[in-house]
């Protein structure tokens, strides 16, 4: 009798330990998922993009007025800002008289803009911002409004329960020598990326293997598709970051997969996964479709302008 209830008591313990961890993952999940849908409400946050304009060799006059060869689409934006001159790779910014324009917190009037990582530090006017973008061989302005309709109309983020089985350790295979990886994006325009190697894991029981590319100090971006995609999850991809391999090993958290920024503006430039990255399991896990102002409609509209 005295040994059953030792080993009742055993089993409850061991119970009562495996559900405080688990709750415990559950919170940790949870406290990422709030922190992340707190940078896409913030004030420089995807949700405040509000148009992206291509710009052509030589002056692109930009302004509310309809005069304008970029027009902002902001009741809050002046009549003329200003006008950008693209000369090659030469680009320079010349501010219209007594508007309070900033970069870096510093008032500006002209000034040749510095192209870092494929953007230009944010030129900033009240609630207003542009940031220049390289893609491919093109320039253009990225446009962020505090006050954006898709800002104000937010409805939150839909996700998975966290499950651990989806949180796998999968083995880094290292190429020889880091692989230049071409990656379309959502305008047809070609990217390129480093990867180190690939990555290879057991999920539900099947191998699978994903190329990852380097980004920053030591980090791992993933652009894959599942077989949830375009059902539960965005149709075109989605992103998970991972940190560094460790040992020959990285922890692949599909729990934290996330909606590129093209499920919540039309005017982002998202890569695509390629066909090494299309899985074929569904990974239900992770942020599903964001159900906001965005349409499919207005999707494929962007991609034929």
């Amino acid at each position: 009798m005295i040994r059953q209830l030792v080993t009742i008591s055993i089993l409850v313990t061991s119970f009562a330990g495996s559900l405080l961890a688990q709750t415990s993952y559950e919170k940790q999940q949870q406290a990422w998922r709030t922190d992340r849908e707190e940078k896409l409400k913030a004030d420089d946050g995807w949700l405040t993009v509000a148009g992206l304009f291509w710009m052509r060799e030589g002056l692109n006059e930009v302004g509310s007025a309809p005069t304008n060869d970029i027009v902002l689409p902001s009741a809050g934006a002046p009549a003329r800002l200003g006008s950008f001159e693209l000369s090659g790779e030469k680009i320079i910014l010349r501010v219209e008289d007594n508007l309070p324009v900033l970069i870096d917190g510093r008032p500006v009037r002209e000034t040749e803009l510095k192209i870092t990582a494929n953007s230009s530090k944010p030129i900033v006017y009240g609630d207003l911002s542009l940031i220049v973008l390289k893609r491919g061989e093109k320039y253009g302005l990225r446009f962020k409004d505090r006050n954006s309709v898709a800002r104000r109309n937010f409805t939150g983020l839909r996700w998975y329960p966290a499950k651990e089985e989806y949180r796998v350790t999968a083995r880094f295979i290292p190429y020889e020598t880091p692989r230049e990886v071409p990656i379309i994006n959502i305008l047809g325009d070609i990217e390129k990326y480093n990867s180190p190697g690939l990555l290879r894991f057991t999920l539900k029981g099947q191998e699978y293997t994903l190329e990852p590319v380097a980004v920053g100090e030591k980090r791992l971006f993933i652009i894959f598709r599942d077989l949830t995609s375009n059902r539960t999850t965005y149709g075109a991809a989605r992103f998970l970051y991972t940190d560094w391999p460790v040992d020959g090993q990285v922890e692949v958290d599909f729990n934290q997969a996330v909606n590129p920024p093209c499920a919540f503006t039309i005017y982002a430039t998202c890569p695509l996964p390629t066909r090494q990255n299309r899985l074929n399991v569904a990974i239900e896990a992770g942020e599903q479709i964001y159900h906001g102002p965005i349409s499919d409609h207005a999707i494929n509209n962007r991609r034929e302008n």
